[in-house]
């Protein structure tokens, strides 16, 4: 793997100003599978010191030619593995690199895909954070802006995109059936977000427009991709519908323009993310093409993944960091502002719930790790900064913004943001632009802020201590803030501005706020006087309507209050906390999992958001497989799998949540088989729920489950796969196949997945997941070889691809041994024993092992809890 250091980069950035680019690449020949690249020739346009020395980036299949200056060059001498040398250079400059490209099969630079269905080829690009080097030779850093000019051949059927708008097309003359497409010169950007689309795709066309305060009207293009075999699940009027909506609110929000011509999404296969800013061409994963019944919530996560991209044409594309340390001066807003656009432009209502409820609970998660980090992070190279894109970048960062926001008030946040786009248009950025902009607007100082909440790591936990009064009336209140970080063991209080909401019963026996208070919480304990002489409600809810970025724990008498009538509270936001606090208790292995799961058996049938459920149900799944103990796992999977049987049949026919109660049945089944009578079932249609589709998804689910309890043939499977010859068919057949108990299948799946680089990106992470579901005992012959692999399989693979390989075969299916403390058991200390043998290993490879060891600890003390404590 190629690495680029952050000191490199700054030497080369302080010597380099580059201007443009002119790019063209020739993929006529990519149908045919046995052509494994492309020609790749750029030209670039560029200033520098006079007789100073620097290098491009190409990660290649072979250098052709490289002209500077009119010269052409030695490649012995200039090609230097993934950098080419450029030297004695003029102040101005320009060089030319013909080479071959080669397409992916790992999602990274120019992908390449064939439909099972249909047998096309699809080809798009992706490169965040640097692998437009994989495509074409440039200076991939984001602090090298330039303009781009992209001309790309192509089979003449094909559609064809780019950033920029399609400026001309004609025939090539050497081969009827290729054509070349030239698109126009971009406005400065960064490379990572240049982009090319290429294939048979299905297109849809529209346009919006806007009426700009200077009287002149905003033309914009707009048009939709996907897979021609998917083209009929394609609601592009839907999708249309939602991008003038965050077109219209974006545009008003930030008061400029929107600055990128056209505005193109293509939805793509095999892709490694949700989705990707490239202005003009946004790319999405296609799994937002939804082939099978999907929820409400998934459409609500899709609007959030669309609305997001659309805040970063003006976080991140039009104002770019520098460098990745301060990644979050983009992603972080461009949660916020994602969620921020679904709850003010689209109908949907349970836009903060569903972020307090998912996206801080990934980012709570990842603040516990010891390999957590400040939200402007250090960031020393490019596999540091892949290893980013993570709960801290994203929404912790939203989440404190939104603190920020409660702080300097909204309309100075927004006043803020306007400035920075007008100071900073086309540039690049660090933290200290964007605060002078928020302080210049709001009149605050912000630098404590920043050293607080953007500068340290580590979540506080805040819980409230009540003395009761006479007559049932809070003598006092005490909150008590503990707020270690995980990577270096200090406390680190932080400022919270907080609301206490008080909770009773009305008249029908529902949990209503009847009294709330609204505080300042710093330093690690704090007063509450407004609350001395009041009733002591049921429910004292901290963090109520969830304005900070804390975990809660209840005091006891909230929490009795909370495990015998969750149900009962109206509010969707306060009934989602009380479900995080619950959580959050059972996976700090303060309270038995069991708990945890005794709720979810209780109160989830009534749960009516769809969100919240279908995170609950997986959080009830992580508990049962992870957190309780062996000797009580079966019966706690069997009670949750007899209520998820239950809960299917009486659920409201073709409603969300009995989707949602389908789905834990067919997962939880993956490891239990007292429900495989009812899977054959719903499979041959002898059993009819009413209102349940079994459409391809829920099909493959549940052959996984029968597969995984060896009661599924290879022929079966195979047969399925016959009948879907999609490509989500093909990655549920490959998790299915590799899901069988059987010794010579694990090891089969072990080589193609270690051993073989044939497996596309997909293909890799459905054979890790079918080969990681398996009984107790059955991997532990694959232990040590995993230990011995790592450092081969991250010099041989792409960071994306060894990534998936470290992280999915850990093994991370350990149970706690009797007699034995959790920090002691075996792979644990294997784990101890590999991480001191390679304290020079990659940071990125360190940084992986690392977080899976502490995800297997915090299970095995999960496990050790008293099953008695509460």
């Amino acid at each position: 793997m190629s690495n680029l250091t952050r000191d490199e980069a700054a030497v080369r950035s302080a010597v380099v100003a580059t201007h443009r680019y002119d790019v063209s690449l020739d993929v006529r020949h990519a149908a045919d599978p046995a052509v494994g690249g492309y020609t790749s020739r750029t030209f670039i346009a560029f200033s520098a010191e006079p007789g100073s020395d620097t290098f491009l980036d190409f990660i290649h299949g072979g250098v052709h030619s490289v002209f500077l200056n009119g010269k052409e060059l030695d490649l012995a001498s200039a090609v230097d593995g993934n950098r080419i040398q450029l030297r004695n250079l003029a102040a101005d400059n320009e060089v030319i690199v013909t080479g071959t490209a080669l397409y992916s099969r790992s999602g990274e630079g120019m992908h390449r895909f064939f439909d099972p269905a249909d047998g096309k080829c699809y080809l798009y690009t992706q490169y965040e954070p640097a692998d437009a080097r994989r495509v074409f030779a440039n200076f991939e850093q984001p602090d090298l802006k330039a303009e781009f000019t992209f001309h790309v051949t192509a089979p003449s059927d094909w559609h064809v995109a780019s950033n920029g708008a399609e400026s001309g097309r004609a025939p090539l003359a050497t081969d009827p059936d290729a054509s070349t497409w030239d698109f126009a010169a971009t406005k400065r950007m960064s490379t990572y977000i240049t982009s090319v689309l290429a294939g048979p795709y299905f297109r849809a066309e529209d346009s919006w427009s806007a009426e700009l305060d200077d009287g002149t009207r905003l033309e914009v293009p707009l048009a939709l991709y996907c897979r021609a075999s998917l083209a009929d699940s394609f609601d592009a009027p839907e999708l249309f519908a939602l991008t003038k909506a965050g077109l219209d609110f974006f545009n008003r929000l930030f008061d400029y323009p929107y600055p990128w011509g056209k505005y193109e999404q293509a939805f793509v296969p095999e892709y490694n993310l949700g989705a990707m800013e490239n202005p003009g061409l946004v790319t999405f994963t296609e799994k937002y093409v939804f082939t099978s019944r999907a929820t409400d919530a998934q459409y609500e996560a899709r609007a959030n993944t669309l609305m997001h991209e659309m805040a970063h044409m003006w976080f991140g594309d039009l104002v770019t960091m520098r460098w990745w340390d301060d990644l979050w001066l983009k992603e972080s807003f461009a949660d916020f502002m994602g969620t921020l656009g679904v709850d003010r432009a689209t109908s949907w209502e349970t836009a903060w719930v569903n972020f307090a409820n998912k996206r801080k609970a990934w980012a709570y998660l990842q603040d516990q790790l010891p390999t957590t980090h400040p939200i402007v992070a250090d960031i020393p190279d490019l596999e540091a900064a892949k290893q980013n894109f993570d709960g801290i970048t994203y929404a912790k960062g939203a989440s404190v913004l939104k603190q920020l926001v409660a702080y300097v008030g909204f309309e100075a946040f927004i006043e803020g943001s306007r400035r920075y786009f007008r100071e900073h248009a086309f540039g690049n950025t660090s933290l200290a632009d964007l605060l002078a902009a928020l302080e210049a607007a709001s009149g605050r100082d912000l630098g404590g802020w920043t050293r607080q909440w953007l500068q340290t790591s580590g979540i506080s936990t805040v819980r409230a201590d009540i003395a009761e009064g006479d007559g049932g009336t809070m003598d006092s209140v005490i909150l008590h803030q503990d707020s270690v970080d995980p990577a270096t063991g200090r406390q680190e209080h932080r400022p919270h501005r907080l609301k206490l909401g008080l909770y009773d019963f009305d008249g029908d026996g529902a949990l209503r706020r009847t009294d709330g208070l609204e505080l300042d919480v710093d330093g690690p304990v704090t007063a509450v006087a407004g609350l001395t002489g009041k009733r002591r409600p049921a429910l004292l809810l901290v963090n109520d309507e969830d304005l900070s970025y804390a975990k809660v724990r209840l005091d006891a008498g909230s929490e009795a209050t909370v495990r015998e009538a969750l149900d009962r509270i109206g509010d969707p936001m306060a009934r989602a906390l009380c479900w995080t606090a619950l959580w959050d208790s059972a996976r700090d292995a303060v309270t038995p999992a069991e708990l945890y799961l005794a709720a979810v058996e209780r109160f989830a049938p009534a749960e009516g958001g769809i969100g919240v459920l279908l995170n609950v149900l997986g959080n009830a799944a992580t508990a049962v497989e992870r957190y309780v103990p062996a000797a009580r796992r079966g019966a706690a999977r069997s009670a949750l799998l007899g209520t998820a049987a239950a809960r299917l049949r009486d659920a409201v026919p073709g409603s969300d949540q009995q989707l949602a109660w389908a789905r834990t049945l067919a997962g939880l089944s993956r490891h239990d088989g007292g429900q495989l009578p009812l899977l054959r079932g719903l499979l041959s249609g002898a059993e009819q729920i009413d209102g349940l589709a079994v459409d391809a998804e829920l099909r493959w689910s549940l052959w996984q489950a029968l597969a995984a309890n060896g009661a599924a043939t290879a022929a079966e499977l195979d047969a399925e796969l016959e009948r879907d010859t999609t490509a989500s068919g093909r990655e549920g057949h490959a998790l299915a196949a590799a899901a069988r108990p059987d010794a010579g299948v694990k090891a089969a799946a072990w080589k193609a997945a270690v051993e073989s680089a044939e497996l596309s990106n997909e293909i890799l992470g459905a054979t890790i997941a079918g080969f990681m579901t398996a009984p107790d005992g059955m991997l532990d012959d694959y232990i040590e070889p995993y230990f011995e692999c790592l450092e081969r399989v991250w010099q041989e693979r792409s960071i994306e691809i060894a990534g998936r390989i470290v992280r999915g075969l850990f093994p991370s299916g350990q149970d706690l041994q009797d007699g034995t403390a959790p920090e002691e058991h075996p792979v644990l200390r294997r784990t101890d024993a590999w991480l001191a043998a390679h304290a020079e290993a990659p940071r990125a490879l360190r940084r992986i092992i690392l977080e899976q060891r502490d995800h297997l600890l915090r299970a095995l003390r999960a496990q050790a809890v008293p099953r008695a404590a509460s």
